[in-house]
């Protein structure tokens, strides 16, 4: 495609903004996941005593998180002044540029606390916490009415961090409680115009810095930002990232609270999507180029549907994989799989 076809300019500021609802019923939430679409929700946070206290100070906050400290350690990342709080590779990619521990979490909101407006201050940020085995009152006293009780939402407070852009595998609602954070979304199917790093060092991140992108390295990343979409959240607001978008998240003030329910990736062992991928980069990535058009072709005409009712032709009864799959077919398909799992060398 002509790259005057494409923004010359990269300017994040600039982008089309993610479209905002209002804070939506159960029902209206559901339809929002099947647009597979990002949405910023307004209002769906309004009762929460963690958010009440985020708006009052980080003081408040912090005490409110330590207030139901039961003592198990936090998984905490941290990262040298000199990476300007960017969470992404090392230079070989074998690494990434942050360290990962276990601390209490009352000692490390207090740290957080203290290293504002600290020169040279590493950046310091609880990730990924498992409140319900953590802080299992903040579950109770904060409901997220939108999803059921069984997605458990997780916490990430931290100073002025930038986690490099990256997908998950699940839907992702992030909520924010204090500071701002934005947020840069790429559609999945950019994912060949991103530069993504290595999959065997998960989660694999884009080597692009939308900050200031080398284009001469990464040409294709023109494409990638001229799909792209933009968000900016306010404490009281949520974002509804669907599945495999990627997103490249900024933390904007010197202290952000949030937190975020995965869900969606339920499928395992021979269903698993990205264990499927994997066995096909196994079985076809080498094979020679017209064996490889033709399993493409297979899986755009009887995975994909991309060339219409492939099996239209054949009658139901015959149509086995190809057709609605009964439970009686999908369970043959299985131990068929597994069967030829069994066979396989090591």
């Amino acid at each position: 495609m002509d790259s005057g076809a494409f923004p010359q300019s990269l300017d994040i500021d600039a982008l089309p903004r993610v479209a905002i609802r209002q804070a939506p019923s159960t029902q209206d939430f559901e339809a929002i996941v099947r647009v597979e679409r990002p949405v910023v929700l307004q209002g769906v946070l309004a009762s929460w005593p963690a958010l009440a206290a985020g708006r009052q100070s980080v003081h408040r906050i912090n005490a409110y998180l330590k207030g139901m400290d039961r003592g198990a350690p936090a998984p905490v990342m941290e990262a040298p002044a000199s990476s300007g709080g960017w969470f992404a590779y090392g230079p070989d990619m074998r690494e990434f540029a942050f360290s990962k521990r276990q601390a209490g979490i009352s000692e490390t909101l207090d740290r957080i606390e203290r290293l504002m407006g600290e020169p040279e201050a590493p950046f310091v940020a609880i990730q990924m916490l498992h409140l319900i085995s953590h802080l299992p009152e903040f579950v109770l006293q904060n409901l997220m009415p939108l999803l059921p009780p069984q997605v458990t939402p997780r916490l990430w407070v931290g100073g002025p961090v930038r986690t490099q852009t990256h997908n998950d595998r699940d839907h992702n609602l992030a909520c924010v409680l204090a500071g701002r954070r934005r947020f840069l979304l790429f559609p999945p199917e950019q994912v060949s115009n991103l530069y993504v790093g290595p999959l065997d060092n998960p989660p694999p991140l884009s080597l692009v810095n939308p900050e200031a992108p080398d284009l001469e390295r990464f040409p294709k990343y023109r494409q990638a930002f001229a799909a792209a979409q933009v968000a900016f959240l306010e404490p009281g607001e949520a974002l509804f990232v669907p599945k495999y978008w990627w997103h490249h998240v900024t933390s904007l003030e010197p202290y952000n609270a949030m937190v975020n329910y995965w869900w969606g990736d339920t499928a395992v062992g021979l269903e698993r999507a990205n264990d499927v991928f994997l066995n096909a980069v196994l079985a076809l990535k080498h094979l020679p180029p017209g064996e490889r058009a033709y399993w493409n072709e297979m899986f755009a005409n009887h995975v994909f549907g991309e060339r219409g009712d492939a099996a239209a032709h054949i009658p139901p009864a015959l149509q086995g994989a190809l057709g609605p799959m009964s439970p009686s077919t999908r369970a043959a398909l299985k131990q068929r799989l597994k069967m030829a799992h069994l066979r396989s060398p090591t």
